[in-house]
């Protein structure tokens, strides 16, 4: 049985300290809007396409969507973040869905603790190169792909980023 690297782990990767210096330049409600609106358009595509019956993650970016809505409150939405890491847990017979999955449910925990955003890319990127290149690539080809991936990602951080925002996140990454 192949052994599957679960996330991206080099935090000091040149790829990961622009999207880092960024995020921390923004508000919480920016990254929110930011991780939330990345996993509606690629890795739930990606949950979708392996685990198109199992609508789990899907549900904790609505409930994510509904809490910043200040339509429901945070205790609703940890049991879809808890259902959501259950489905990443239950999916480990597909590295990609599962770092999907992992991507969403950290993703919408930023909620919770913003730092969880970084999720976003550790799982995220991985998730994506995975689909595209295989899981049996060299990891040199997956973590050169999961590179640009990081660089979409910001590219789509700072189509959204507030210049000179003036409460950026307080972070302490605890990496």
């Amino acid at each position: 049985m192949t052994t599957y690297r679960k996330m991206l782990n080099d935090w000091e990767a040149p790829y990961l300290q622009p999207l880092i210096r960024l995020i921390e330049t923004q508000s919480k409600e920016t990254i929110h809007h930011w991780v939330i609106s990345y996993c509606e358009e690629v890795m739930l595509g990606l949950w979708n396409r392996y685990k198109p019956d199992d609508l789990r993650p899907q549900s904790a970016i609505q409930a994510a969507r509904d809490w910043m809505d200040r339509s429901v409150p945070y205790p609703a939405v940890k049991k879809s973040i808890l259902a959501c890491h259950e489905a990443a847990r239950e999916a480990s017979d597909n590295p990609i869905a599962q770092a999907a999955a992992r991507a969403i449910g950290q993703s919408v925990s930023s909620i919770h603790s913003v730092r969880h955003c970084i999720g976003l890319a550790l799982y995220g990127a991985l998730a994506v190169s995975y689909h595209e290149l295989g899981v049996d690539a060299s990891w040199s080809l997956i973590e050169s792909r999961a590179g640009e991936e990081c660089l979409r990602m910001e590219k789509a951080l700072q189509k959204i980023a507030i210049s000179n925002e003036p409460y950026p996140v307080s972070m302490d990454w605890k990496c």
